[in-house]
């Protein structure tokens, strides 16, 4: 038996609403074949989509739209044309997402002398396969799947999930959950004949739904000397309101969808740090995702879905997902993150200082202070004084940081830690929230503050007795305390979030940013999540020497913040090679091959695209090229520009909730 292997997805065309989307060829072909189909929710509704004139299919010449959710693929219908040089009969098909709902419509052209008369067929299938499956390199509907004429169309069913397929002036045949769509047309000569075809879903059982776009977002404009910086901020701007959605649950708290196609849900870690990258753009989208994950905070201890009280879940799915393969199921609504929780206080500190509204924040207190006792009180587990994960259910996530593939922490000789798992860049983040968390119940009169502050200048002394290892080049911080509390000493990314959290001495941050500008972490392209000189480097190895935009977002932001401005611009311009590399749509990942020796970046291959942190990773460069330092509560919004930011104005800012210019 061939063995199944995951979708590539890195030369497919995608347009998306959330929580649709929909993935074809360059010429807009749906074949049934890899991650090719029309999605709602986590189920593939259509698997084939294909379109013929005179019996033959066109012959593709160009794709473009004007955003995310729209394309035109635009082609040549060669076989009704004349026997002059040039095309004269044209074929434009734009397709659009929005919820629900995918909507073609296809224009035939003729410019000859004379009419034309064809047939134009249009051919789906009904599928129905859940994500998780496809993801596997599988296929097959959880329940039986059925097609029935209705109306001017079909209406196909999967269980409680129905599709409404509507093709007005279609002759519309069915064989099982084949349906084939003929218009006899005839186009005028110098005239054009435009057919239209939709198909609309009902899922009942979805968890989430889609939300409308930010209207602040919108008013956002960037010229920059750089042209790429613009080039790709517009781009993931447009991708984020694409991105945009809401639970059934709570349909007014927008979060973003971690991406696309794997992860078009509400995702902890990943909606949280989407969010705090882009407050420059207004504290809404933070409010509302601080929000909705204090809706889900952990009340109580349950091993099967890793709940705590106070803890901050970490994926919300409609039902159990499982990965064929590798022994994972996880619960529909699954706790297993050792960095949400507090990611999540970090998150509202910040938002506070730029803006966020008092009662808003007042609200979310209580969420606060019991998510500060789970890291006191839970998500110390062995009572060593450090934050760390272990998976108790036996099918769970292995490994419980934002780096969790199951070889992600590695010796450097390549041989994979045990846990319990005590991450270095969890330390940093649970410093971060206590300080802030701190000067948060100081501000609303809360008692607590000095508590823990006592308790963050611990975890600091800690960390520097535990944590740091000797070396020629300079001293790091291991990645991780493996179960025995043996310093995990491979070289990676992870460091690099560390900076501006306050944990580090100026003398230790120093030594990071010395060692994140090395050739062996900093590609050209970005930073590498691990050095070159780890016996497990790969530089198409997910977490183990490939580059995350968003990893090294964090890693400029903290850069900035302490100081080291020639290092941040240094992997900032890395992302901006890369970005243009990408046509400005940044992957989730790419190769760590190094820039010199490739004249543009390498995909990784089933990377998702768009991404929310991917994209909201080009804010997080502007605010570090501009030095953006906000300051709410005095009233202030700093602005200390760095020497490569150049000439740049930006409209649209948001600081305490008024928009802003800034312009260097």
């Amino acid at each position: 038996m061939t063995q199944p292997l995951q979708p590539l997805l890195h030369d497919s065309v995608v347009l998306l609403t959330a929580p649709s989307q929909a993935w074809s060829a360059a010429d807009g072909t749906v074949d049934g074949n890899g991650i090719h189909g029309f999605y709602h929710s986590d189920l593939r509704v259509l698997d084939r989509v294909v379109l013929t004139v005179g019996g033959e299919q066109p012959e593709h010449i160009a794709t473009a739209g004007p955003d995310a959710a729209t394309a035109v693929f635009t082609a040549l219908a060669r076989r009704l044309d004349d026997a002059t040089a040039d095309p004269r009969v044209r074929v434009d098909r734009t397709r659009t997402v929005r919820e629900g709902r995918l909507h073609e419509r296809i224009e035939l052209r003729n410019a000859l002398g004379s009419p034309i008369a064809t047939t134009v067929t249009v051919s789906v299938r009904g599928d129905f396969t859940p994500m998780q499956t496809i993801k596997a390199g599988l296929s097959g509907a959880e329940h039986p799947v059925s097609a029935q004429p209705a109306g001017e169309g079909v209406e196909f069913r999967s269980g409680q999930v129905t599709a409404q397929l509507t093709a007005v002036g279609a002759r519309v045949a069915l064989d099982d959950a084949d349906v084939w769509m003929d218009w006899e047309i005839e186009v005028p000569a110098h005239g054009q004949v435009a057919l239209e075809w939709t198909v609309a879903v009902d899922d009942p059982t979805a968890v989430v739904a889609g939300a409308a776009p930010s209207a602040d977002w919108a008013a956002f404009r960037a010229t920059t000397g750089d042209s790429r910086l613009a080039s790709w901020l517009d781009r993931a701007v447009a991708d984020l309101q694409s991105l945009r959605m809401s639970t059934t649950a709570r349909p007014d708290d927008v979060f973003l969808a971690a991406g696309a196609p794997w992860f078009f849900t509400l995702f902890g870690r990943d909606s949280l740090w989407a969010a705090r990258m882009l407050l420059p753009l207004g504290t809404d989208i933070a409010a509302s995702t601080l929000r909705v994950l204090a809706h889900f905070q952990g009340t109580r201890n349950v091993a099967e879905t890793a709940e705590q009280p106070g803890k901050i879940m970490h994926e919300l799915r409609p039902a159990a997902l499982t990965i064929p393969g590798e022994g994972v199921v996880l619960p529909p609504l699954y706790y297993g993150t050792v960095d949400a929780t507090a990611l999540w206080i970090g998150l509202l500190h910040d938002a506070w200082k730029w803006g966020m509204p008092d009662d808003q924040v007042r609200d979310l207190l209580p969420a606060m202070q019991a998510a500060l006792a789970w890291m006191r009180d839970h998500g110390d587990s062995d009572g060593d004084g450090f934050l760390e994960y272990v998976d108790t259910t036996g099918h769970g996530l292995a490994n419980q940081g934002w780096k969790d593939s199951g070889d992600s922490i590695q010796w450097k000789d390549g041989t994979l830690a045990d846990g319990p798992i005590a991450l270095c860049e969890v330390q940093g983040y649970a410093y971060e929230a206590a300080i802030g968390g701190a000067e948060l119940l100081e501000a609303f009169g809360l008692e607590g503050a000095d508590e823990w502050r006592r308790w963050a200048a611990g975890l600091k002394a800690r960390f520097a007795d535990a944590f740091w290892i000797d070396d020629p080049d300079g001293a790091y911080p291991a990645v991780a305390l493996d179960a025995a509390k043996r310093k995990v000493d491979t070289v990676t990314s992870n460091i690099g979030h560390l900076l501006g959290t306050g944990i580090l001495t100026p003398e230790q941050s120093a030594l990071i940013a010395r060692r994140l500008a090395s050739p062996e972490l900093s590609s050209g392209y970005g930073l590498r999540t691990m050095s070159t000189d780890a016996g497990g480097y790969w530089p198409l190895s997910y977490h183990g020497g490939s580059v995350w935009a968003h990893d090294t977002a964090i890693a400029i932001t903290g850069l900035a913040r302490d100081g080291h401005i020639a290092e941040a611009d240094q992997l900032a311009d890395g992302l901006l090679a890369a970005a243009s590399g990408f046509g400005y749509r940044m992957p989730e990942l790419h190769s760590g091959d190094p820039a010199a020796q490739t004249s543009s970046p390498v995909p990784y291959p089933a990377a998702c695209r768009p991404q929310a942190w991917s994209a909201a990773a080009a804010v997080a460069v502007l605010s570090a090229r501009l030095g953006l330092r906000p300051d709410a509560q005095a009233g202030t919004l700093d602005v200390r520009p760095s020497p490569a930011a150049g000439r740049i104005r930006v409209s649209g800012l948001r600081f305490a909730g008024a928009e802003r210019t800034v312009e260097v």
